[in-house]
């Protein structure tokens, strides 16, 4: 069989994002809504999943699935990145502080929606393949370090937005002081059997609201 082109995968793209749409609307009770916001569709549409995935499980890649990237992690299935992208309502001016790049697939997706992406990822070996990946699709507004997640990184703060993509017992206090007042901080909270997608808002006096989405299950914050 030969291999899959461009035109395929463009096709699968498609079907993936109207997978999403479904999910969506069948939460639409626990979500609040039907639809997701029309650029983070666009942006799902956009960016090539099957480049951010190990190739052996790169034919998967727009299955609306999770999918291991080695050291016992994972791609987030696409509606999971889709949902979490649209409750930090990004604008293209902000600064996002990401937690967990992995292979860069949720990195890549905020690139295309925000002004700056400041990632950290505590995996030497995720870092350096996800700042090859991102520069290979001319995403240039991404900086990547390698270090511990919980502390942020304070050198480039105040941040709009702050996207978790690993579970936390709670918010870690460094990412709330953090995050700018009337910005928002994205994560799952909770044990391994027991997490909940949880959106948390500070408001302008530095007061903090949350609300709890959906279950969820990720990895866990890894710290040093």
């Amino acid at each position: 069989m030969k291999p899959m082109n461009e035109e395929h995968l463009a096709v699968l793209r498609r079907h993936m994002v109207e997978m999403i749409a479904i999910h969506t609307d069948l939460a639409s009770e626990e979500l609040g809504k039907a639809a997701l916001d029309e650029r983070v569709m666009a942006a799902m549409q956009r960016v090539p999943r099957h480049l951010f995935v190990p190739s052996s499980v790169a034919p998967y890649a727009y299955q609306d699935m999770p999918l291991p990237i080695g050291f016992d992690k994972t791609v987030s299935q696409p509606f999971i990145v889709a949902l979490m992208t649209d409750l930090l309502a990004l604008q293209p001016h902000e600064a996002v502080l990401e937690i967990g790049t992995g292979l860069g697939y949720q990195t890549a997706i905020l690139a295309e929606l925000a002004g700056h992406v400041w990632s950290v990822e505590i995996i030497e070996e995720f870092a350096s393949h996800a700042e090859a990946l991102l520069q290979d699709l001319c995403l240039s507004n991404v900086s990547i370090r390698v270090g511990d997640g919980s502390r942020g990184w304070p050198e480039h703060a105040p941040f709009d937005k702050i996207l978790v993509s690993v579970a936390a017992g709670r918010a870690p206090p460094a990412l709330l002081e953090q995050l700018k007042p009337g910005g928002r901080l994205v994560l799952p909270v909770g044990p391994e059997q027991g997490q909940l997608l949880t959106v948390i808002d500070k408001d302008s006096a530095g007061q903090l609201k949350t609300r709890k989405i959906i279950p969820v299950r990720f990895s866990r914050l890894e710290t040093v």
